[in-house]
């Protein structure tokens, strides 16, 4: 596996988020390119979420990361990023965004969305981004970590909450599922 270099996202950091999302983040998947990661930022309680709205959502998130609102991680190699993984604590996301209020949310990180870069798929950046996420929850003094992915995708697309796999092999195991059954949340202690 290569070697890659995992950055917390900050306000420095913003123009190498953009220049991902605004090139080859979504190189075979360009409907989801307007996104910005920001779908999960949205409480649909308080405000639309119009993923066609890439104008308005890249602006948002452009804000929301000068702002500290945002959080998530980097893979470069070298000076190339070649991946993104939005995770973070609690307080980010809206409680529904992350399946629901939780008794254990103050000391819980979420592993919410993989993009990786065509090009890079199949090298070990989705593993290398859960990796420098977990260490970094456990730096912030987060005890408990979820993920939920969707066991019956197929597909770089449909795994962009990442595979079941990855996060078996990373030591989570199942919570429970979703109402839909197509979503299983995982859980480990960090």
């Amino acid at each position: 596996m290569a070697d890659y270099s995992i950055k917390r996202l900050t306000p420095e950091m913003a123009g190498d988020f953009l220049a991902f999302f605004d090139g080859p983040a979504f190189a075979d998947n360009p409907k989801w390119a307007g996104c910005y990661c920001r779908c999960y930022h949205v409480d649909r309680a308080v405000a639309a979420w119009n993923e066609d709205d890439a104008v308005g959502n890249r602006a948002d998130t452009v804000t929301r990361i000068a702002e500290g609102r945002m959080a998530g991680y980097l893979a470069y190699s070298g000076s190339e990023v070649v991946g993104w993984l939005n995770a973070g604590a609690s307080g980010f996301y809206p409680a529904d965004n992350i399946g629901g209020p939780d008794s254990e949310a103050a000391r819980m990180g979420h592993v919410v969305c993989f993009v990786v870069s065509p090009a890079w798929r199949g090298r070990g950046v989705a593993r290398s981004l859960l990796d420098g996420a977990l260490a970094d929850f456990k730096a912030q003094g987060l005890t408990l970590a979820q993920g939920a992915p969707r066991p019956a995708a197929e597909g770089g697309a449909a795994n962009y909450k990442g595979p079941l796999s990855l996060f078996e092999r990373s030591g989570f195991s199942r919570h429970r599922d979703d109402s839909s059954g197509r979503t299983v949340f995982v859980r480990r202690a960090l």
